[in-house]
Parts: structure tokens; sequence; C-alpha cells
């Protein structure tokens, strides 16, 4: 590739480059750079929102960089307050190092071990003594950390900052320096802290690192990142047939994100799908696509096959009343998500129903329903409230 194909290949997905013209310029120099993102081994299990990044450290290593994935061992036990409105209890060792051995065999279902350095950030910090850590310390001043929206937020609330939550940044921006990272890899709501690696680096005469910061992928709700510790989260290590029923709960506008930001696709492709098939039947093979990437494809057919018997069709009499639409619920093809609950007998009035959509307990055809008006494209469709069912079939 040319340099300026290189730089449109790297620059796709990504929220934010800092700075362009510098990466431009080390790609120019014609050695494989070094580019590492870090993990805290918080949880046993990686999951999707994981991969959005390991995706993009698959760029950088399928054009020949050397990529490093970080396992934060030592950061881990501080935890990364980033978003917390409380302090983070630490981890112990023992939990961290279970994790940490769950990592090393998951990322191989991105990035190629033969091309991947494992590194964890113990092997220097875990030496460092007092006398070194107060001379860390002293390269960054508490008013920069402070600058940091969360940090920030909770100094103006009166909420409690402990004084292990400020070396964090400055910890993981200290590993950027004993790597020599050239790029660093992370969320968006990690810019702060790659943006202290930048400052460390220059302060050890070392050509600072480019930041590349990339979109956070939303969990299950819709809502929220996705997270282990919300339970909003589809881990990549889980059984094929709980991974596909997961992805059939996601919303359809969070199923255009997911195929754009875990999948080939682009712009371009996905709206030709959108013409092409219905939400639905994109949303199944957006859920073949990630089960086929995680397992195989033995397995996505198989679970595709398990989830249209047990859900789509569920044979359980006693669960499932068919029932017709009455006009009434129909406005300009779009249906009154609150008329049809109270109208099929899964709300005692309109405004029980605004309750429960509000409340997130409505899923027509597995995708929660958020708004009183919902698309409607014809044909059946299944309307689940709780654990109460119906389906509904076009009158």
């Amino acid at each position: 590739m040319t340099i300026d194909e290189q730089m449109l290949h790297l620059r796709k997905g990504l929220s934010e480059l800092i700075r362009e013209e510098e990466l431009r310029e080390r790609l120019n120099e014609g050695r494989p750079l070094r580019v590492k993102a870090g993990f805290d081994p918080t949880a046993p299990d990686l999951h999707l929102g994981h991969i959005v990044l390991l995706r993009k450290m698959r760029d950088f290593q399928d054009l020949g960089h050397k990529v490093i994935f970080l396992i934060g061992d030592m950061t881990g036990m501080i935890g990364d307050p980033t978003g917390r409105n409380i302090t983070r209890p630490p981890m112990t060792r023992e939990d961290i190092a279970r994790n940490a051995e769950t990592y090393k065999t998951q990322v191989f279902k991105i990035l190629d071990p033969k091309e991947t350095e494992i590194r964890f950030n113990s092997e220097w910090l875990g030496r460092m003594g007092f006398v070194d850590l107060v001379r860390l310390c002293s390269r960054y001043t508490v008013a920069r950390i402070l600058e940091r929206d969360d940090f920030s937020k909770r100094y103006k609330d009166g909420s409690p900052i402990s004084l292990h939550e400020l070396l964090y940044p400055v910890s993981q921006g200290y590993d950027s320096v004993k790597l020599h990272c050239d790029v660093e890899l992370g969320g968006t709501d990690q810019k702060f802290n790659l943006l202290v690696g930048r400052a460390l680096q220059k302060d050890f005469g070392q050509p600072p690192q480019i930041v590349a910061t990339t979109p956070l992928l939303e969990g299950l709700d819709g809502v929220n990142k996705m997270s282990k510790s919300l339970g909003n989260y589809i881990g990549i290590a889980e059984p094929p047939e709980i991974m596909f029923r997961k992805i059939m709960q996601i919303s359809d506008d969070l199923m255009y994100r997911y195929y754009l930001l875990l999948t080939e696709e682009n712009e371009v492709s996905i709206d030709g799908l959108k013409r092409r098939l219905t939400p639905m039947a994109m949303k199944m093979g957006l859920g073949r696509l990630l089960v086929t990437q995680f397992h195989s494809k033995a397995d996505a057919e198989a679970a595709e096959q398990r989830f249209d018997r047990e859900v789509r069709h569920k044979g359980t009499p006693q669960d499932m009343i068919e029932t017709k639409l009455e006009g009434s619920v129909l406005a300009q093809g779009s249906l009154r998500v609150d008329k049809l609950l109270v109208q099929v007998g899964l709300a005692d009035s309109v405004s029980d129903a605004v309750r429960k959509i509000k409340a997130g307990s409505v899923h027509i055809n597995q995708a929660k329903v958020l708004d009183l008006l919902h698309v409607y494209e014809g044909g059946d469709m299944l309307i689940r409230v709780g654990r109460n069912w119906r389906r509904i079939r076009e009158g």
C-alpha cells in the first residue's frame, strides 16, 4: 500500500487520531511501528466491546506493525476510575492472574499470535520502589490530573477521590515509556490517559506516541457502554447459542452500529443490506457473522436454528396467543405500541403500557422497544412483555 492507502485503512473506524501528520511521518520511516493497547483483567472474559479495539490492532498488524497486547495486572489492582463517580475497590492478585490467563487465549481469535507481543505491566511497575514512584509522580501535576472530567466532577461534587486513583493515568502513561510506543490505542473514554502517555514520553526524551481512539460500543441496553459489571455484555467466549440469542436482543439501530464496528461492512454496504433485507433478516445475519467469527460456521448455523425453533416459533401454546391487529394501533406504517399492548392483553391500560415501555420490558421480534411508535413493515410479529408472549398477525 502507498502511505495514503495505509492512512485510509488505519483511519477507518477511529473516532480521533492525534496527531495524523505524526503517524504519516512514522509510516514514511518504513519501519514496523510499536502499537500498544492495554487491557485491565477486571473480568474473566473479553466481550464485543473489546473487539472494536482488537480489530483496529489487527489493522496495524496486517500492515506489518508490531502489536503489543498489554495486560494491566498492576493497574488492574488500582482499578480504572474512568467514568466512575465512586472509588473502585482494588482487585486481588489472584483474581487478576486468573483473568489474565483467559485473556491470553481469547485475544488470538482476532490477533495473529505470531505477530503479537503479550506483556504485563508488573514487569516494570511491580519492581518500582517508593523512591521510584515518587520520582515518577513528580513528572505530572495534580492540577493536570484534575482536569479529567470524571475527577473534576467528583471534586466539585465533594465526592471522595482516593490517592491511589490519581496514580492510574500516570501508571498507564509510564507503560508507554517503558514499551517505547509509537501508537497507543484506546476507547474514547481513555483519551486523557493516552495523552498522559504522550506527555510522559516527552518528559523522558522519547518521541510522543500517536493517540488513536475507537468508538465505545453500547451494550444490550443500547445506552451504556458494554460492560460485564452492568450485565449488558456479549462475551466472546460465551456458548454460540447464548451469543446468538443476545445479539437478537439488540435494537435495530444498535444492530447497524454493530455491523459497522464489528464486521467488514461499511456505511455503503450496510445501506445496501437495509434496502434488500428486513431488520430481522439483517440481525440474523449479524448473529451468524459474529458467532462464526468466535466459534465456527457450523456453530452459527446450529445457534440460528435453535433460536428460530425456540424463540421465533416457540411451540408453547399456553404462552403464545395469536391475535390480529386492529386499525387503531396502526399509523402511517408505524405501530402505537402502547395501544397494541392494551389490545392484546399485555397491559391493563395505556398508562400501564407506557410504564412498561419506559422500563424496557417490551420486546418486538426480540428487539427492545423504548418508543411509543415502532416501525411496522407487515407480517407476523412476536411481542413480549416480561414472560408473556403474543404472536401478532395483521388484520
